[in-house]
């Protein structure tokens, strides 16, 4: 399993445990992942969710060593990825009636930062970051991330995270709103049990209640903007600035881009 579940006083704790990988997502990952997910939501002893990774990353993104299964015409299929895996995830987490907190232990990257933002509460250590990575390998913001980040800290910031793909220090994120606390490394894990903690001793239904009001308000059309990350990625996945962004990741050197 990649993922590992632990149920406790009312509080489920997914942790992510691809370490080896810095938490990056290949297709078990998301199976577990959604499977966790789907569970929790449907289990009604579980009051509040927290969901962490274990290692030195929250998660690192898409394991592009891994790849993605290819389209007819050869290309790698990110958009049932997205549609089949991810998808489901992240409107999972926005739809399930009970709180949701991230527990960000050190490098949230493309979709691992989605996931942490499509969580209710995020709590951060010191020495973690954010970051839409996808741009560096000639992709956009998917995951959600294009609803979810501009909602958080507005149209300028996002467009910053998005088109520079450049580290957001924790301190700097709950500075601009994007998340709401920040620790000291050694305190993060006692910080988030006891966040959990006490939202799982809380008023499930006045929880569930709110969430449906800041859906309703914020996140109305975010199956439509899902849909459209996976059309549009999935035309990028096709594109030369994809496939030279990968074989520069791969290689360890930066991306010659053509803008083809």
């Amino acid at each position: 399993m990649t993922v590992q579940v632990q149920h406790h006083d009312g509080v489920t704790t997914v942790r992510l445990d691809r370490k080896q990988a810095m938490n990056a997502w290949d297709r078990a990952l998301g199976e577990d992942l959604r499977a966790a997910v789907e569970q929790a939501a449907a289990d009604e002893d579980v009051r509040a969710v927290l969901i962490t990774g274990n290692g030195r990353a929250f998660s690192a993104g898409a394991d592009l060593k891994a790849g993605f299964e290819p389209t007819p015409a050869g290309h790698p299929d990110v958009g049932s990825a997205l549609r089949e895996r991810y998808h489901p995830i992240i409107a999972g987490i926005r739809t399930m009636p009970k709180p949701v907190l991230a527990a960000v232990n050190g490098a949230a990257a493309g979709i691992g930062c989605s996931l942490a933002l499509a969580c209710d509460l995020v709590i951060a250590a010191e020495s973690a970051y954010f970051l839409l990575a996808f741009v560096n390998i000639g992709l956009v913001p998917d995951g959600g991330s294009s609803l979810l980040i501009p909602e958080r800290i507005g149209f300028a910031r996002a467009a910053e995270m998005a088109m520079l793909g450049q580290r957001v220090p924790a301190a700097t994120a709950h500075e601009w709103g994007l998340i709401n606390r920040v620790v000291a490394d050694d305190a993060l894990e006692v910080a988030a049990k006891e966040l959990a903690g006490r939202l799982a001793q809380g008023p499930t239904r006045a929880y569930a209640g709110i969430k449906r009001q800041l859906n309703a308000w914020q996140f109305a059309r975010m199956e439509q903007q899902l849909e459209l990350e996976a059309t549009i990625q999935h035309e990028l996945a096709a594109s030369g600035d994809f496939a030279e962004g990968v074989q520069a990741f791969v290689e360890k050197r930066p991306a010659r881009f053509g803008g083809r």
